[in-house]
């Protein structure tokens, strides 16, 4: 590819975990077309920086990346990529940092673009109205930077429209992998040595919803893949835990019970302003399914604290209703006012201070939650999936996860990454990794 395939390019990602998918593939795309991966902190020749824009922070974090990069090197190409600059694109155009504009779903022409730009020397936007998008973008990954676990991206967008969040105007609408691209990448992954993945999206629960197909179906013919001993599940909405959904599930033997049940709210008044679409009584019932058909499930959720209009009262039902579902683990967010949504325009806004004394308390109350479900495979066996090795007081350890991602740890002087060990949990070590003994 003329003289940019000798050329050093640094990838910086923010965001999600299908931002990190989508940057980890247009890696390999570059590595396979012979340029020289180094570290962003490294003074290179392209610099790739796939933004976010899930928050107005997430913006300025994106505008900062870009011109540190700019700054390390001022004759280097600097190339924004992602959400940021699709839902600004005008604004992405206009900072003198930014060479290269590239939104959602025009990742995959990264080479070609980079041509282009060398041939015509001049500042480049590749954007398409994402709103009009019903193309999935083919992008993979066969050898991710993690060494045991690997994400597959199966869906893309989403048709919620929560009131507090932009991303399906950063994303667009539904759009699902077909699912033999899907298959056939696992197999990739399987046979490069990978033994757990995470099936993902933006919009996971409405994988299938725009091509007649169901994840439930996707989920199954994966698990009839060699090699992969383990697959979870990315973030799902309560209304997909059905009791046939759930039955099904815990039928497939590789299945992790280990659920993400996105919430925000525990509280019917807040959840309805947020234009979620479901009710704390359904939520619940959701959770109920699951302990039904699993043993001891690692449930864990998001919640955001100081939604407009939240009173003392309902976050008091919100903190009710997280005690009562017991979760393993709790990702707490400080409502941040994010411009383009309808909650931003919503009388009613929390004070900061207030915010953060509520996410304080449920952070609090999160760890207690979580030390109460790890506590409970104490004197129990359990299996883990070891990943890498780690020193603690002289002694060396190789800790990895349950099924039920709770991180535990085997003493060994032999290098057993990657290997599945079973053990019996029987204390804590340090920071929430328990102590397994074979």
């Amino acid at each position: 590819m003329s003289k940019l395939n000798k050329k050093t390019v640094a990838l910086h990602n923010l965001g999600c975990k299908v931002n990190a998918y989508e940057t980890e593939a247009m890696q390999q795309m570059l590595t396979e077309a012979g340029f020289q991966i180094v570290d962003f902190s490294e003074k290179a020749d392209i610099y790739i920086i796939n933004t976010c824009t899930v928050t107005n922070m997430a913006d300025r974090k994106s505008r900062q990346m870009l011109h540190r990069a700019k700054k390390q090197n001022p004759e280097g190409i600097v190339v924004a990529a992602g959400c940021y600059v699709q839902t600004k694109k005008e604004e992405a155009l206009l900072d003198p940092a930014v060479d290269i504009v590239i939104g959602n779903n025009k990742k995959h022409e990264l080479l070609h673009i980079l041509k282009e730009y060398e041939e015509e020397n001049r500042k480049l936007e590749s954007v398409l109205p994402i709103e009009c998008t019903k193309e999935y973008e083919n992008l993979k990954v066969t050898e991710p930077k993690e060494h045991t676990r690997a994400f597959i991206k199966v869906q893309d967008g989403c048709n919620q429209f929560c009131s507090y969040c932009i991303i399906p105007y950063a994303r667009g609408r539904v759009r699902s992998r077909g699912i033999s691209d899907i298959l056939k990448e696992t197999k990739e992954l399987a046979d490069h040595g990978y033994q757990e993945i995470v099936l993902t999206g933006i919009h996971l629960s409405s994988y299938g919803t725009d091509s007649g197909d169901r994840l439930l179906h996707l989920i199954e013919e994966t698990a009839r893949i060699p090699g992969i001993k383990r697959i979870r599940l990315g973030s799902l909405e309560p209304r997909i835990i059905t009791k046939e959904f759930a039955d099904a599930l815990s039928g497939i033997e590789k299945i992790c019970p280990h659920f993400h049940l996105s919430l925000q709210s525990g509280c019917d008044a807040t959840l309805a302003r947020m234009n979620r679409k479901y009710t704390t009584k359904e939520y619940e019932a959701s959770c109920n399914i699951l302990r039904e058909y699993f043993e001891h499930p690692a449930i864990t959720t998001d919640v955001i604290v100081g939604f407009p209009g939240e009173s003392e009262e309902e976050f008091l039902q919100t903190r009710k209703f997280l005690e009562r579902i017991h979760f393993y683990e709790m990702h707490v967010f400080k409502y941040s006012m994010r411009r383009g949504t309808k909650a931003a325009e919503m009388r009613g806004q929390i004070p900061e201070p207030v915010k953060a004394g509520r996410s304080e308390d449920l952070i609090a109350l999160g760890e207690k939650m979580s030390q109460e479900f790890r506590e409970y495979y104490i004197g129990s066996e359990a299996e883990i999936l070891i990943e890498e090795p780690f020193v603690l007081n002289g002694e060396t350890y190789y800790g990895g996860y349950t099924k039920e991602y709770v991180k535990a740890a085997v003493k060994s002087e032999a290098d057993i990454s990657n290997t599945f060990v079973r053990g019996k949990i029987t204390k804590g070590l340090s920071n929430g990794v328990y102590l397994a003994e074979r």
